[in-house]
């Protein structure tokens, strides 16, 4: 037998085969539970289920009693601590649950922050490029003074208005000769 010592102990056969539980599933039902305990429902439930037993254990039939008042109703006392200490570690769970959640989600949105920061850094980028190509650009209001100094000066050119066409006279000889 001390020869074997180093060794590791070999499985022995269990009568229960074991159960494959997925890793996720009891933090899933004890957020449920928590999440049910939390509730206004449960309240209620809870009210009703402690008025019940403790009319019946009190104006009950007297063989019918399981928790005697004149014990403090300590059955009850005992069903509400057991409650009570299952409760707090399910909560807990739960509450460390979120907080992984609140974790991912709050990587994600600083991610995304950063994705939209960058994509406003690249836009103020762009925008500037297009402002200073724009600078070389005739804009509109240039266009209109051009044009609009243009036709005071065509408009301070006499005419020469000798046949009554209003045309000038240098405009005639241009296309085809004098009339």
């Amino acid at each position: 037998m001390a020869d074997r010592l180093d060794q590791p102990r070999a499985r022995g056969r269990s009568l229960l085969p074991r159960m494959q539980v997925e890793a996720d599933a009891s933090g899933r039902a004890s957020e449920s539970i928590a999440r049910f305990l939390g509730t206004p429902r449960f309240i209620v439930w809870l009210t009703i289920f402690c008025v019940v037993w403790l009319g019946w254990n009190a104006w009950g039939p007297v063989e019918l009693r399981f928790d005697k008042a004149a014990n403090g109703f300590t059955a009850l006392t005992l069903m509400l601590s057991l409650q009570a200490s299952y409760a707090a570690p399910l909560i807990l769970l739960a509450q460390s649950r979120q907080a992984d959640r609140d974790r991912v989600a709050a990587e994600q949105d600083r991610q995304r922050a950063e994705r939209n920061l960058a994509d406003t850094e690249f836009l103020a980028r762009e925008m500037a490029s297009l402002r200073i190509a724009l600078s070389e650009v005739a804009t509109r209001d240039f266009v209109r003074s051009e044009l609009r100094s243009l036709l005071e000066d065509l408009q301070a050119e006499p005419t020469d208005d000798e046949d009554g066409t209003g045309r000038r006279a240098d405009v005639g000889r241009r296309e085809g000769g004098a009339r």
